[in-house]
């Protein structure tokens, strides 16, 4: 068309006769939304969010309300220059996080963290552990040979089933707690999830100290025969740590007796991990 009307001086109504193209979609200039809301939350968002993709970065998007397709969002996400760097050398941890403050109360925090060990015969598996960061209180103790996020989903749904879902979760960057199936699940819930930053354990400190004391009272102190064996052993140590064990974090009590205390929220400034 352009051709046709500079070159040979056709008119632009001989020239899209001759294509078979109405003037008016000749003469159509597309108008799109300057999307500026959108970009600048998408920005702050993947500076938050690091080693989010643009998938995952949808999915925060529209817990906010933006609503627009993937396609939109990966143009977007392209046209600002986002990526996820591949990583390189050792961890270190980027940017600074804010202090979170202590709970007040039972299901005000939970803490998720894995630990591995073996079986006897060298098999290797992973424990996820749930901790209420106010009352110390291990929630779950689920052993198997493989832990995605859709598992640890479905175990959060089933403690969930016997007492209130927490106002917000804390653990670190691993794949299986970063995964769509746990963004979904934060989703569907109204759960807030906060990750601590690469590198840094203690920013997740009440699950730090209870894995090294499930690893030092309980893991080094058996061997597990099977994953079956395994399991009734970890159940049994959790019982016993939620019921009788002593806490020196709480006074001396259990982590029941702490919690089902009369006036539990008056001392809990006074409580350090």
């Amino acid at each position: 068309m352009d051709w046709a009307i500079q070159e040979k001086n056709y008119s632009q109504r001989r020239a899209c006769a001759l294509v078979g193209m109405a003037p008016k979609t000749y003469r159509y200039t597309p108008k799109r939304a300057d999307d500026k809301a959108i970009r600048e939350r998408l920005r702050a968002l993947a500076s938050e969010r690091r080693r989010f993709g643009y998938r995952r970065l949808h999915i925060l998007l529209t817990r906010e309300g933006m609503r627009l397709n993937a396609k939109k969002l990966y143009r977007l996400y392209r046209e600002e220059k986002l990526t996820v760097r591949k990583r390189g050398g050792r961890k270190r941890a980027l940017g600074t996080r804010a202090p979170l403050a202590l709970p007040q109360g039972r299901n005000q925090r939970w803490s998720l963290d894995f630990v591995a060990d073996s079986l006897v015969d060298g098999r290797r598996f992973r424990i996820l552990a749930v901790v209420d960061d106010f009352s110390r209180e291990c929630l779950a103790l689920v052993a198997d040979t493989s832990l995605s996020g859709r598992r640890v989903a479905r175990e959060l749904d089933r403690i969930g089933a016997f007492r209130k879902l927490p106002c917000l979760i804390v653990s670190d960057n691993g794949t299986e707690l970063t995964s769509n199936a746990i963004l979904a699940w934060q989703q569907e819930r109204g759960v807030d999830w906060h990750y601590i930053a690469p590198g840094k354990p203690m920013q997740n400190g009440f699950a730090e100290s209870f894995i090294g004391r499930l690893r030092d009272e309980c893991l080094n102190e058996h061997l597990f025969s099977s994953l079956k064996d395994a399991r009734r052993i970890l159940e049994a140590w959790r019982i016993d740590y939620n019921t009788q064990r002593p806490h020196s974090s709480l006074q001396g009590l259990t982590p029941i007796e702490f919690a089902t205390r009369p006036n539990q929220g008056h001392n809990q400034n006074r409580l350090s991990l």
